[in-house]
């Protein structure tokens, strides 16, 4: 567990410079990126970028993400990534951007001893599939899209409670990933839930320095920062 939170973090970005920060975090168990966040960070060298990483980072989890549509182009993809390293997990969609379910290609990978994180997972149907496919493989992950559930106005508690009832009993080897946290008492749901890993952007590890801060030391200081730009913008009434 990471610094008392009760459940593990993961860095997740794409920028070298704040995922080699965050590799210093003590509280910091992991990694996950996609290829959304290196296109947004101007990765230009896939293989580059992935070497860069695993040389300062060789001793724990990191996730690098499939980008190929093609079921069959996925699974030597997949391979092909997790040939870099030990510490590596694969990222791989539910299913492709025509709906198609990659069951099959997660079942195969995991099997063959691939560590596999399935990712852009959110109904519960997704889980089920997601678990049924990595029962009896390597080590895996589940990622549930947490935070983007919630952006529809959905409450996601009641799915990754359940979801992390179905891990459990599914395999030991299968942990629950939260994904796209969008605020610091994500976390703490997450721990509450039972999910064994919740990703963090370099902003949101920046706010649990707030976690658990006593709410009048947090008024005293939001006061203060109030005074504070006030004087250095001169104003006066």
């Amino acid at each position: 567990m990471s610094g008392g939170l009760g459940i593990k973090l993961f860095a997740d970005g794409a920028d070298v410079a704040s995922v080699l920060a965050a590799a210093r975090d003590p509280r910091i168990s992991g990694f996950t990126t996609n290829p959304t966040l290196m296109r947004k960070a101007g990765v230009a060298d896939y293989r580059a970028f992935a070497r860069e990483l695993l040389a300062a980072i060789p001793d724990r989890p990191i996730s690098f993400e499939v980008t190929s549509d093609e079921l069959p182009e996925m699974t030597r993809q997949a391979r092909l990534i997790a040939s870099w390293g030990d510490n590596v997990y694969v990222k791989v969609p539910i299913t492709n951007t025509e709906g198609l379910p990659c069951a099959e290609v997660i079942r195969e990978l995991s099997h063959d001893g691939v560590k596999v994180n399935v990712t852009a997972v959110l109904p519960f149907e997704q889980v089920k599939t997601a678990c049924a496919a990595l029962a009896g493989g390597a080590p895996s992950l589940v990622s549930v899209l947490a935070g983007r559930i919630a952006d529809t106005g959905r409450d996601p508690i009641p799915l990754m409670r359940a979801a992390a009832v179905l891990c459990r009993e599914t395999s030991p080897d299968i942990e629950l990933l939260w994904a796209s946290p969008r605020e610091v008492l994500n976390v703490r749901q997450a721990a509450e839930c039972g999910c064994h890993v919740i990703t963090a952007t370099p902003e949101l590890i920046k706010k649990l320095d707030s976690y658990d801060k006593p709410l009048e030391q947090l008024s005293l200081e939001t006061v203060q920062m109030f005074r504070r730009d006030a004087e250095a913008a001169g104003y006066e009434l």
